[in-house]
């Protein structure tokens, strides 16, 4: 029987993509992503997860698709839970780490463009927070992206920062426990590497 007093939601980093400059929503998974969302599908069939929500990024989506389907279930997309808008203008391979560093060294800090981590994060919790009212009780899965979902776990706890950001893989999965008052009460990562 469920804990009602508990909310669990699944945030699922989305699996691996092939980067296409200037198509940012579009772009699906590589063929290893998709062997790694159906292995997603397998790992989270058993929590019997209700209601699916996602960026609206093909490949946020595309990650949890088959969970959902499996479930009976459609995916909602959910356009404030999109990625981090980096900058305007392409940031090298080679400087992208230190700019994501930068970013979370000063959360109020923006390239041209693009999102600080205040702005960002606003938009996102906004959404998780609906979620964790409309679906009290209940298992949520949300399609997400590295950076959006670092944001989104550092609103409920700062000690989340560039450190587990950078630690985070393609695909990921973290379960996090909220309480009726939407206070963050347990965390655990559930991806493990297929052999």
């Amino acid at each position: 029987m469920r804990n009602e007093t508990t909310t669990v939601l699944y945030f699922v980093r989305h699996a691996e993509s092939a980067y296409v400059e200037g198509q940012e929503r579009e772009r699906g998974l590589t063929e290893q992503g998709k062997r790694d969302a159906a292995a997603v599908a397998i790992l989270l069939r058993e929590e019997r997860i209700q209601c699916f929500y996602s960026s609206p990024y093909t490949r946020a989506v595309d990650t949890i698709q088959e969970l959902a389907e499996g479930a009976g279930a459609f995916v909602v997309t959910e356009e404030d839970l999109r990625e981090r808008k980096l900058s305007d203008e392409t940031v090298k391979h080679a400087d992208f780490r230190e700019a994501k560093q930068r970013l979370y060294l000063n959360p109020s800090f923006a390239y041209p463009g693009g999102e600080s981590g205040e702005q960002a994060c606003s938009r996102a919790v906004t959404v998780i927070e609906q979620i964790l009212d409309t679906h009290a009780g209940q298992k949520v899965a949300i399609g997400t992206h590295g950076d959006v979902m670092t944001l989104i776990f550092q609103h409920y706890d700062p000690s989340y920062g560039f450190d587990f950001w950078k630690s985070t893989t393609m695909p990921d999965i973290y379960k996090l426990e909220f309480d009726m008052e939407h206070k963050l009460v347990q965390v655990n990562r559930m991806w493990k590497e297929p052999n």
